[in-house]
């Protein structure tokens, strides 16, 4: 009886001994745990191990030479390199008719020196040769030899053409001067139907590469740009296509020239030599622009619908370029005044 009884303190002493030991144990875990969280936080904060850890995280860092490289972290503003036009902007010596479009846009520092209905719909006129030159420029090759089609000169009484017959032959450059220079319908239609294959094809590449543009307010049926009611844009989708022909540096530099004479051969071989003339004024003496301004291209319009049209690249006195357009003048007299009121600002 004695010998159990002490059995079982011993047991209960033991048992006590161990829920010491634990507990100085979890007590000993907890300390040192606590200690590694404080020296944890000390280290963060007074740059030990981690410094650095409070710049943001850059792909690019982890990730070199892939997809995922600082350049290509951000995209790129729609807007970033475009004179972004919210609404009509006055000029106190601007002279465009109360029914009458225009802008005139800093290209160097992106700002909006005119602008009257910038977004209202007009015809385009000629101006649409544009977009047709951009397109047999992208597309197009230069050297190549067309074949003038009979659908190409049957077009409506009193169209502006270059005179030219069904099997004519000349080479994609030699239209596209006589395009942008003589503002030939002929040539439009003979270069539409080459590099589109069909001229509703030509038709539907204008309208797509518009809307790549963000040209909104556009919609073309045809190439040369005679009138049709399906046939529009706006002052602000003018500038966004000739901003855009201005990476082809051969644009610019076709709509420098004063005439051009096209040298070609009739489908029997007879030569063929015409002297062309350009459309624009400023090029054939005809009009002056404003002293200290230079006309760097561009391009005209003019039907009974749109009226007489220009839009132009201009430099002024320091090299800054500009794009200034008028729509709706109702002579050529008018326009080219009405263009001048613009100019005559670029050096202001």
């Amino acid at each position: 009886m004695t010998t159990r009884k002490m059995t079982r303190k011993e047991r209960m002493r033991r048992r006590r001994r161990r829920r010491i030991r634990n507990t100085i144990l979890l007590l000993v875990l907890l300390v040192g745990l606590a200690a590694g969280g404080v020296g944890a936080i000390y280290l963060i904060q007074n740059g030990g191990l981690f410094t650095g850890i409070n710049e943001p995280y850059l792909a690019s860092r982890e990730f070199e030479d892939t997809l995922s490289s600082r350049e290509n972290l951000r995209a790129e503003a729609f807007a970033k390199n475009l004179c972004v036009v919210e609404g009509d902007v006055a000029l106190e010596n601007v002279t465009l008719g109360e029914d009458q479009k225009g802008v005139l846009l800093n290209l160097d520092n992106k700002s909006v020196l005119y602008a009257k209905e910038p977004f209202a719909r007009v015809y385009p006129a000629s101006i649409t040769k544009i977009m047709t030159a951009m397109l047999a420029l992208k597309y197009g090759n230069m050297d190549e030899t067309v074949t003038i089609t009979q659908e190409n000169v049957t077009l409506e009484e009193g169209s502006q053409v270059c005179g030219f017959q069904a099997g004519d032959r000349l080479t994609m450059d030699q239209l596209l001067r006589c395009l942008l220079v003589y503002s030939g319908n002929d040539a439009a239609s003979a270069i539409a139907e080459h590099v589109g294959g069909t001229m509703e094809n030509f038709v539907s590449m204008m309208n797509s590469y518009a809307a790549q543009l963000g040209c909104t307010g556009t919609h073309f049926s045809n190439p040369h740009g005679l009138q049709d009611e399906n046939h529009y844009t706006t002052t602000y989708d003018i500038y966004l296509m000739l901003k855009e022909a201005l990476n082809y540096p051969e644009f610019t530099q076709i709509t420098q020239l004063s005439s051009y004479t096209v040298e070609y051969t009739r489908a029997d071989g007879t030569p063929v030599s015409t002297v062309l003339d350009a459309t624009d004024h400023y090029l054939t003496g005809e009009a002056t622009a404003p002293k200290n301004v230079t006309i760097l291209g561009g391009k005209t319009g003019t039907t009974s619908n749109a009226g007489n049209c220009l839009a132009l690249l201009s430099q002024n006195a320091f090299g800054k370029p500009f794009v200034s357009i008028v729509m709706g003048a109702a002579t050529k007299e008018d326009l080219y005044q009405q263009m001048n009121s613009l100019l005559q600002n670029i050096n202001q």
